[in-house]
């Protein structure tokens, strides 16, 4: 088996159809460890366009939440951002992330860009009700005015489908944890930021607090217009919330592009395998299967590409060379289809057949396939 490398047609900073608020360029993160430097971003390119929602998807320790972590610099001390450019852009100025000032660091979290935690009751202080804390992080960026900050939490708080006045002088423990997590939405929200990075907004959550969750999110995108950074590894929730996806794989973005694409086209074999591992919802029954291997250590990552041992299409090449994330059609590698992988012809073809024999046998398909890859 044996590709031609995709050819870019038009080059990666050329505009898309709507402008970038966030441009990530050749970002590199690592962890000192005792053994080493875990390497857990590498050279990852991305662009975050105005009003859309692109999903990170991956499994655990794929290097998602340091991604989103890294973006507002909230690494812990034992990281270490070895390279690359974060560059945000808000009414015709362009400032790098990375270059920020202490003080205009500050003034750029929650502002600018703000994040929901995974945890909501870590991410909340346990000795503060939660209006002291929602009037601290005011406070912190000019907004000093108790009354007029009282009307604006009291006005989030509802249209997140709260009690506002029992919440406000509740303690973080008096909540339950979707209201915890609606909490930490309306803080995020409170300064009419430009970015909203979500951390597993739904994870430990029952079914009927997701839902709400999840439609809550659209219609609040929608309303106030800002862009989404969704880290998840739920498929569903980013086939849902997501314009893009992201597929993350050992510190790396392996493959790009629009929610179709990605989950009816997909030329990686990590997205297949992802996609796999999918419930079925509808039609037949067939059984899970799930990506074989583990993922790689990340302090001595393997040579070449760093799927290629769980991966049915590795070749020699394969072992010896790791690809770039290439462009599949006209649109370049951070704004259209894009996948890193030698053979993503060989697997989008393979997947199309095994596809359509799932549809002439009346399977499930998609999302809901059968075995991958076919034998």
């Amino acid at each position: 088996m044996q590709q031609t490398k995709q050819q870019t047609t038009q080059p990666d900073g050329a505009a898309a159809a709507q402008p970038a608020v966030l441009s990530v360029r050749d970002l590199w993160v690592e962890y000192r460890a005792r053994r080493g430097a875990v390497q857990a971003v590498r050279g990852v390119s991305f662009d975050l366009l105005k009003g859309e929602t692109l999903a990170l998807i991956g499994e655990s320790g794929s290097g998602k939440t340091t991604l989103a972590l890294a973006l507002m610099r909230l690494l812990a001390r034992s990281a270490r951002i070895r390279g690359g450019r974060v560059l945000y852009r808000r009414d015709g100025r362009e400032v790098d992330v990375l270059s920020l000032k202490p003080g205009e660091l500050r003034r750029f979290r929650w502002s600018e860009c703000a994040i929901v935690f995974q945890s909501a009751l870590n991410a909340l202080n346990p000795v503060l009700k939660v209006w002291d804390q929602i009037f601290d992080a005011a406070a912190a960026h000019g907004m000093g005015n108790r009354q007029a900050m009282r009307r604006r939490a009291i006005e989030l708080l509802q249209r997140v489908q709260l009690d506002a006045e029992r919440v406000l002088r509740s303690y973080p423990h008096e909540l339950s944890g979707g209201m915890r997590q609606r909490v930490l939405l309306a803080m995020a929200l409170v300064l009419n930021p430009q970015i909203l990075i979500l951390d597993e907004p739904t994870t430990a959550l029952d079914i009927l607090t997701q839902r709400a969750i999840i439609d809550l999110l659209r219609e609040l995108k929608q309303e106030l217009g800002f862009s989404v950074l969704l880290v998840s590894h739920d498929l569903s929730l980013a086939a849902e919330l997501a314009d893009r996806v992201a597929t993350m794989y050992a510190g790396r973005i392996v493959e790009l592009g629009t929610v179709e694409e990605i989950f009816y086209q997909p030329h990686h074999p990590y997205t297949v395998g992802l996609l796999k591992a999918v419930p079925t919802l509808a039609g037949g029954f067939r059984p899970l299967e799930s990506v074989r291997g583990s993922p790689p250590d990340l302090i001595a990552l393997p040579p070449g590409c760093k799927f290629h041992p769980r991966c049915p299409f590795a070749e020699q090449r394969c072992l010896q060379e790791e690809p770039e994330l290439l462009a599949l059609d006209t649109r370049g590698s951070l704004h259209g289809h894009a996948a890193a992988c030698w053979y993503a012809e060989v697997v989008a073809k393979a997947w199309q057949s095994e596809q359509g024999a799932q549809k002439e046998a009346g399977a499930p398909t998609g999302m809901e396939g059968e075995a991958w890859p076919p034998r």
